[in-house]
């Protein structure tokens, strides 16, 4: 008897807050109608497809499908450590990625710093538009552009020679892959991402900045000083984030970047699992190196997160 009368109150209790809930979905709904778009792409092409991470576990055979398939446990992911060929491309993949941190993750913050200190608004709308530009440009139109400046009759080649240089193979030579890489992500990219620092800088303390400048603050100063400690929150938030994709160097500049002259350097996790996955029909193990990727972001991100909070600093939760 008494579990009857607790079972019905646990119902009434619930009944006014699924009311409210209806109510006020209701009074909304436009807005979720709004919405309901990014929700049905996320879950078709975000949500849905990490199901499909099981044939990673699997010997998988599309004739045969996901349900017959062998389930062979966590044997495609001991091929990733046994494969010689995956080590070298997880190396190539640190590396790019680590250059990438190095030279272009910073690009957008001294730009946007450029920028904020010029004084003429006319002139700073102009720059950033030009600066912006190259983000519309695909990958496509931007290889094509530098290989029409880089190969061997190119005008950067012939201005080398006029010089008295000799010519300079900047898409065959190893050496010159990963900065041309760096060279291509900054022109393309920083002017994009100066965005979100830029705005970040709209809400610096200007009543600081003016007495720094009565105190005699030269420009260097009040730089390191004041403006970068200002958005320093947003500097280490992207930074998790961007650790966190540290096997993900961009596939489709990589891609059509490659050779048979540069592959040896240049063959990235992207690029590897294309070549497994789509060329060689090997799905399961495609599937386990993109699912390995998956997993390290994660680790990092967790992992950055920690680190960044002990010494003091908002982390990304």
């Amino acid at each position: 008897m008494m579990a009857k009368e607790t079972s019905s109150k646990s119902v009434q209790a619930r009944t006014p807050f699924l009311k409210q809930l209806y109510h006020r979905i209701w009074k909304d709904r436009f807005i979720y109608l709004l919405l309901l778009p990014g929700l049905i792409y996320f879950l078709t092409f975000k949500i849905v497809p990490i199901l499909g991470n099981i044939i990673a576990f699997q010997n998988y055979n599309p004739f045969k499908g996901i349900l017959a398939s062998e389930f062979i446990g966590f044997d495609n992911f001991a091929r990733i450590f046994e494969d010689t060929q995956v080590l070298r491309v997880i190396r190539n993949t640190l590396f790019i990625s680590l250059m990438q941190i190095l030279f272009v993750f910073p690009a957008p913050i001294i730009l946007a710093i450029m920028l904020n200190e010029v004084a003429n608004d006319k002139v700073k709308r102009f720059i950033q538009s030009v600066v912006y530009l190259p983000h519309f440009f695909s990958w496509v139109v931007i290889i094509s552009i530098a290989t029409i400046f880089l190969k061997p009759e190119g005008i950067i080649n012939q201005v080398l020679m006029g010089m008295g240089y000799d010519w300079v193979p900047f898409m065959t030579k190893e050496s010159l892959f990963v900065p041309t890489v760096i060279a291509e992500l900054i022109w393309k990219e920083t002017g994009w991402s100066t965005i979100i620092f830029l705005a970040a800088l709209a809400s610096l303390n200007h009543e600081l900045l003016e007495a720094s400048i009565v105190d005699g603050a030269n420009r260097w100063k009040r730089i390191f000083y004041i403006i970068l400690p200002s958005i320093g929150s947003t500097i280490v938030i992207l930074l998790i984030l961007r650790i966190g994709t540290v096997l993900d160097t961009g596939f489709e500049q990589i891609f059509l970047m490659l050779n048979p002259f540069n592959r040896d350097i240049g063959e990235v996790l992207d690029t590897f699992v294309y070549e497994k996955g789509l060329k060689q029909s090997d799905f399961s193990f495609s599937a386990a190196v993109g699912l390995f990727k998956g997993v390290v972001g994660l680790i990092l991100v967790y992992t950055t997160n920690r680190i960044v909070k002990r010494f003091g600093h908002d982390g990304l939760f």
